[in-house]
């Protein structure tokens, strides 16, 4: 079958103090600091086979381009990778996808050949005691669909079925074809359900929102936030493409920064809120140093921050404003367990989670490589990789 795999040099930055176990395995915990002139290239490699009873085998229908695989794409003025998670190569990469079920192992309980399906990308091991305390997007033997295992830039992928949710019920909302590609989208916008409604501890009705980055997670967010009844949506990002797109997906505002003249972003939002500022600020932009100023001093009291940008880059923080403020800042990663995908369909299922203006551009697998370059511009919503 044709796959999409990366592959790239593994050479320590020298500051980085790589662990025996990295070494060992070549598996780096921060890719960034690791792996530098990639290289992608569309192979024939064999189709992947059932190595246990409770593996699937997946045909791969829609697969979205994420952030991190634009990071592998993209490097800095050394060469090495921008994406600074999980990452051992060569991989196939591509992690947020649905497909079709097309075989199951003999202990395989939930779903059968011909079942729709999308596919968490944390490959939780259920055994750890991250996983066994209810965090399975800490655990601690992760493994990252794409990143550190093969991934959906294929035409085939096999994994166990604890992974898999059906999707045969989004019929009744869209058409076969379209499933797919909705289905691709859980995985972007569990992100956001997770960070907002999981570690975050959600928002009463009426909250204020406000969300920098409108990229995919970023517009998942912004998209809950509306069905969950946010008083207010104010969105920001750099490209007058995105900000139309989050005015459609839901933000009551939605400006580009880098047209806001003089004002600056945290002032748009106490204006906004006349005086009041943000109960959630959502940073999905992986820009730390530029927005946690910003979000930092635009808080109402009680206010929360909730990190879902990923990125090396650090930033100081005016600690004060948490105190005297009784604010917070969440950090959240993933999107399994807590039934996020379940109620992420539920709420598509049931026509109240409308995604489909999220996809702004679709290519077909050959030209896969093409999707990913233009991903860097950064203009698109979510790109697809259709089979």
């Amino acid at each position: 079958m044709k796959a999409l795999v990366v592959n790239a040099e593994w050479d320590p930055r020298k500051c980085y103090p790589v662990s025996e176990d990295e070494e060992k395995k070549k598996r780096a915990v921060v890719g960034s600091q690791v792996w530098k002139n990639t290289t992608f290239e569309i192979k024939d490699i064999p189709v992947p086979q059932l190595h246990n009873s409770d593996d699937v085998l997946i045909r791969v229908k829609s697969c979205g381009i994420c952030g991190s695989d634009t990071h592998l794409y993209e490097t800095d003025k050394e060469g090495y990778i921008l994406f600074s998670g999980l990452t051992k190569l060569p991989c196939v990469i591509g992690h947020e996808f649905a497909g079709i079920i097309e075989e199951v192992g003999s202990g395989v309980r939930e779903l059968k050949k011909g079942d729709m399906v999308a596919v968490e990308s944390i490959m939780w091991c259920g055994r750890c005691q991250s996983c066994r305390s209810g965090f399975p997007n800490q655990c601690k033997h992760v493994e990252l669909i794409g990143l550190s295992s093969d991934g959906a830039f294929a035409e085939y992928i096999a994994l166990s079925e604890r992974y898999c949710w059906k999707i045969n019920n989004l019929r009744e909302v869209y058409p076969e074809e379209s499933v797919f590609d909705i289905g691709a989208l859980i995985e972007p916008v569990g992100c956001a359900y997770n960070g907002i409604f999981v570690v975050g501890g959600g928002f009463n009705p009426g909250a204020i929102v406000v969300v920098y980055g409108a990229g995919p997670i970023g517009l998942g967010a912004i998209a809950l936030a509306r069905i969950a009844g946010a008083g207010q949506i104010i969105a920001f990002d750099v490209m007058d493409e995105r900000v139309q797109i989050a005015k459609e997906l839901g933000a009551d505002y939605s400006f580009n920064i880098s047209k806001l003249g003089e004002c600056r972003p945290r002032d748009k939002v106490m204006e906004l809120t006349r005086g009041c500022g943000a109960d959630i600020q959502i940073e999905a932009a992986g820009a730390a140093p530029k927005t946690i100023p910003e979000m930092e001093r635009s808080m109402a009291i009680n206010g929360k921050i909730i990190y879902l940008g990923r990125s090396s880059l650090s930033t100081p923080v005016n600690l004060d404003t948490f105190v005297s403020g009784a604010n917070k800042i969440i950090g959240a990663r993933g999107h399994s367990g807590h039934g996020i995908f379940p109620s992420i369909i539920k709420l598509i299922a049931a026509g109240r989670l409308r995604l489909e203006k999220m996809v702004t551009a679709r290519y077909p697998f050959e030209r896969v490589i093409e999707a990913i370059k233009t991903s860097s511009s950064r203009r698109d919503g979510k790109i697809l990789v259709k089979r």
